[in-house]
């Protein structure tokens, strides 16, 4: 596995889930995710391990979908004017995971829950860096980056990838 520490990935987790979840973890991965993609060295992100309801919020008020999904990715807003330091590191936006969703879908794929986090760690930084899924070509190319990313982790799925 590469290591690339020109990188920042900074993880927020729910107390009420800090004990289920290995911050380290989800850094390897979206900075494996970010070097694989090609990101400018210093881009920084960040991860939020969060619960249904949170995310459910988020997903109504962004996406007018009023249920909890397993991940949300939120890019920076390139369009906002705003003076930024010279020295600091480009920012990408946030990914949200929600931990019941990747658990339940954990046992539903067959793998662990920590292997399901870090899918949507990478699915999510794949996200913030312009990657989608709508349409069939899309979806082969994110799905074999994130295929490769894993593998680069030493993970593998004991199914499809699913429709995150």
């Amino acid at each position: 596995m590469r290591k690339d520490t020109s990188f920042r990935v900074v993880t927020q987790i729910d107390p009420g889930f800090a004990r289920q979840v290995d911050g380290s973890s989800l850094q390897a991965a979206a900075t494996v995710a970010l070097s694989h993609s090609g990101a400018p060295a210093g881009a920084a992100l960040t991860l939020v391990i969060t619960g249904d309801e949170a995310i459910r919020q988020l997903n109504r008020q962004f996406r007018q979908v009023d249920s909890p999904t397993d991940v949300l990715a939120f890019p920076a807003a390139a369009d906002v004017p705003f003076v930024e330091a010279p020295d600091q590191p480009l920012y990408l936006g946030d990914a949200i995971i929600s931990y019941p969703r990747a658990s339940a879908q954990a046992a539903e794929a067959g793998h662990s829950v920590k292997t399901e986090l870090a899918l949507l760690a990478v699915h999510g930084t794949l996200h913030l860096l312009g990657y989608d899924h709508a349409t069939p070509e899309e979806k082969a190319v994110m799905w074999a980056a994130q295929e490769a990313i894993l593998a680069e982790l030493g993970l593998k799925l004991n199914a499809e990838t699913p429709d995150a």
